[in-house]
């Protein structure tokens, strides 16, 4: 099971998520939202095997924050993985959109700088900004979208660009994110939680209930499960091999 987008160091209980985790075999992205959350997450996942840690700054945070993204560019030189990062164009968050494209921009050419990475972005409400400053910076680094909901045009848009897409049940459940995920090219899916921000019931999304975003992909792909889930480990295997630093 593969969560690329996933908030362990938000649980009540992180280390116990990191266990659980390992005993199931799950291979997890653990974004962060700040870079001040690098080190925290890092001891608490303590060489985790197929646990990492994506460096991030939340676009929803940027207002208060986005002095740490200096942090972020000096972190840089450690992290495999970039997340979450990007823009939100919500009506709560649309007064710091401009401070978020220069945290966005600078982090992007500081990534760019160095090589490149597989990045977790946030576009929520902002798809087209995001993939116009993608755009900018095609080539360098391998986007993999989080819980996109943009338009059908924009999707287009983002496949072009070589984006990447991680889905999980929280979209999956809606006709629109399962319509979105029908026009995802299938070598360029993952699947995520985004927990524990999304729930079942009472109840946080742990990263083996990816397991449901599975379902519903094998019945988009006419794929059994046990095809579903090496379609989807292929694509890792793909994206960490082509997505690294160049």
């Amino acid at each position: 099971m593969i969560d690329l987008h996933c908030h362990i160091d938000l649980y009540p209980d992180p280390r116990a998520i990191v266990a659980e985790a390992v005993r199931r075999q799950c291979y997890v992205l653990a974004v962060t939202t700040t870079p001040l959350a690098w080190g925290g997450t890092t001891r608490v996942i303590d060489n985790a095997p197929r646990v990492q840690i994506g460096l991030g700054l939340h676009p929803e945070l940027v207002a208060e924050r986005a002095r740490e993204v200096t942090q972020l560019v000096e972190l840089l030189p450690e992290a495999r993985f970039i997340g979450e990062i990007g823009l939100d164009g919500s009506r709560r968050h649309r007064p710091s959109f401009p401070l978020q494209t220069d945290v966005f921009r600078t982090i992007l050419r500081a990534v760019a700088d160095s090589g490149g990475r597989v990045m977790s972005v946030h576009s929520r409400g902002a798809a087209k900004e995001t993939l116009d400053e993608l755009e900018q910076h095609a080539g360098s680094s391998t986007p993999v979208l989080h819980w996109f909901s943009g338009t059908q045009r924009e999707l287009r848009r983002a496949i072009d660009l070589g984006c990447w897409f991680s889905v999980g049940p929280a979209m999956l459940k809606g006709e629109k994110g399962r319509k979105l995920a029908e026009l995802m090219p299938v070598d360029r899916v993952l699947t995520e939680t985004d927990g524990p921000f999304t729930r079942n019931g009472n109840e946080p999304l742990f990263p083996w209930d990816v397991e449901e975003a599975e379902r519903v992909l094998g019945g988009i792909w006419r794929t059994d499960a046990s095809a579903t889930r090496r379609r989807i480990r292929e694509n890792l295997r793909t994206l960490v091999a082509e997505g690294g630093p160049r």
